[in-house]
């Protein structure tokens, strides 16, 4: 069975994925795809950062695969399952979040002005900028 996971704004389709309830397990070839996190005899690796597995072997199927939900609950990440069409989001921790706000910058993103121009908030870096939001609801 497929499933598309959201990590870190990517989008990933992992073909090999297994869906129980409210657990996914991805295969080490998916899981290096949409986290960047490879799977090694140490844990599971990213760069110089590593993360053990524990030795009960909980995190990983018959097949090898990796239980890609309780390694983002383990780093504070919420999730979000779409079971009908087996789409799953994992969303930044809340330190991260937290860090994020702490620093003052706001993202980087880019919009249409009134006339279709489109405009990115680091075009005007240096400069002072209002923003203004207004929705119907």
């Amino acid at each position: 069975m497929s499933a598309t996971i959201l990590y870190d704004r990517e989008a990933v389709i992992a073909d090999d994925a297994r869906e129980d309830g409210d657990r996914l397990w991805v295969s080490a070839e998916d899981l290096a795809s949409a986290t960047g996190w490879v799977l090694k005899p140490e844990g599971l690796c990213k760069g110089e950062v590593c993360s053990p597995l524990p030795a009960d072997g909980s995190w990983l199927d018959t097949e090898g695969r990796v239980d890609l939900t309780a390694f983002a609950r383990r780093f504070g990440r919420p999730i979000v399952h779409d079971e009908e069409h087996s789409i799953w989001a994992f969303g930044e921790s809340a330190s991260a979040r937290r860090d994020d706000l702490l620093s003052l910058q706001a993202p980087d993103f880019t919009l249409p002005d009134l006339d279709g121009n489109m405009h990115s908030l680091s075009d005007y870096r240096g400069k002072k900028v209002f923003l203004y939001a207004w929705a119907s609801w």
